[in-house]
């Protein structure tokens, strides 16, 4: 098991999926296995095209900088399609869609928005691609496709049957501007961005987001070991590790909640340990851990998020159940929540691999995690209201008494009745 503290995430390491074709049109490539062995390619070599497109994160400093490349990208991603492609990847800013097309569920349980990468072009798939690159910051950006190639790995290498593993859809609210707000919804199983970009206000917020992993940790088709959330685990544990023994036990008595995609939610902070209770120091790393969600995008937009975020910090709620030791080789994981005015984020270990098992690999626990980034008084920008989903779209999924997480796995009310395979 890797250390917590060697960031196995890169940037080369994710875009070697999409170097392989496997990340974006499924089809087979060749992964370096913990045995050795190496399963036979099907690369194309102008899929390298994608690969360098998308491999380049944004080096933006400033929030219109930001917006700037970011809109950039949107206009040239939009240039490459035809009209009746253009037709599906817009909707009105204000378009009701965004609420209900992004899930913690497959795209064939929940449809999502907008255009699916595998039915573009490799030239289309890398200009859409190069609107993500420009939105994220560096890290995020690893994050982020991290999660899309361990979605790649499992429909490569898992028993899971759910063969849009690894497929993704991009779509725009609202016309690409460095004036006007517009929103950019990227997003497939075990991820949905919702990033607003209002250069009129010079803001850009994530709420709502949902990133998810699983596996933890895999081989890429590079040989190299990818693992996706080392940042927010270390970041975690951090914060976690900064606490007295009677902090500790304050946090862990807490209920952990879990406001699902597609819910509501009434963000109530419940109980556990309060942001009033913490040292200066203490204050900070849990600010650094909220950035992984908040701050995805440059550092005045994150200074900014972080800013609102913590004016409210006193009367905001964190709630810690699972392991107190980062190591993957033990325990089934950990789940925690952040409850407060202006934030609402929470990661939940699922207890089932969701019938994406792998030899020797963790896909359950540590191996399987949801999270959700929400803020209770600005999701969307306040462009819309989230609509309350149906069927296998949400409810939530709280957490049981004392803290643990739920004994279906974080599964939303709704969906298959004792089946994660769907998580």
């Amino acid at each position: 098991m890797p250390s917590p503290s060697a960031r196995t995430r890169t940037v080369a390491a994710a875009a070697s999926l999409l170097v392989t074709g496997m990340l974006l049109t499924g089809c087979a490539v060749g992964t370096q296995v913990a045995t050795g062995s190496t399963a036979p390619t099907a690369a194309s070599s102008t899929d390298a095209t994608a690969a360098s497109a998308a491999s380049a994160a944004s080096d933006a400093t400033t929030t219109s900088e930001t917006i700037a490349e970011t809109t950039a990208a949107a206009e040239a991603f939009l240039a490459t399609l035809t009209d009746e492609q253009r037709d599906a990847v817009l909707y009105d800013y204000d378009d009701e869609t965004k609420t209900t097309s992004w899930s913690n569920f497959p795209i064939t349980f929940v449809e999502r928005a907008g255009l699916n990468l595998n039915d573009l072009s490799e030239a289309q798939r890398a200009a859409a691609m190069e609107v993500l690159a420009s939105l994220l910051s560096e890290e995020a950006y690893e994050t982020v496709t991290g999660i899309m190639g361990g979605d790649a790995y499992l429909l490569e290498h898992s028993s899971s049957t759910e063969t849009s593993l690894g497929q993704y859809t991009i779509a725009l609210f609202g016309d690409a501007s460095e004036t006007e707000a517009y929103e950019v919804q990227f997003g497939g199983h075990h991820l949905g961005i919702n990033a607003t970009l209002d250069g009129a206000a010079g803001e850009i917020t994530f709420a709502p987001t949902h990133l998810g992993v699983q596996p933890a940790v895999y081989t890429d088709a590079e040989g190299t070991e990818v693992q996706p959330f080392d940042g927010i685990y270390t970041d975690a544990f951090a914060f976690f590790d900064s606490l007295t023994t009677e902090q500790q036990a304050t946090l862990a008595s807490g209920a952990v909640s879990m406001c699902a995609p597609g819910d509501t939610c009434d963000f109530a902070t419940g109980t556990g340990l309060t942001g009033a209770e913490l040292t200066e120091a203490q204050r900070e790393l849990l600010l650094e851990l909220i950035a992984n969600w908040a701050g995805m995008a440059d550092a005045e937009t994150t200074e900014a998020a972080l800013a609102k975020i913590e004016a409210t910090l006193d009367d905001t709620v964190i709630a810690w159940s699972g392991e107190t030791v980062y190591d993957m080789s033990q325990g089934d994981g950990i789940s925690f929540s952040i409850s407060g005015p202006n934030v609402y984020v929470a990661l939940q270990a699922q207890q089932g691999s969701a019938g994406a098992d792998v030899s020797g690999v963790s896909t359950s626990g540590w191996g399987h995690v949801h999270t959700i980034y929400r803020d209770p008084t600005n999701d969307y920008a306040n462009s819309v209201e989230q609509q309350a989903a149906t069927g296998m779209g949400g409810g939530a999924a709280g957490g049981a008494p004392g803290g643990g997480a739920p004994a279906d796995g974080g599964m939303p009310e709704g969906g298959p009745e004792g089946d994660d395979a769907a998580a």
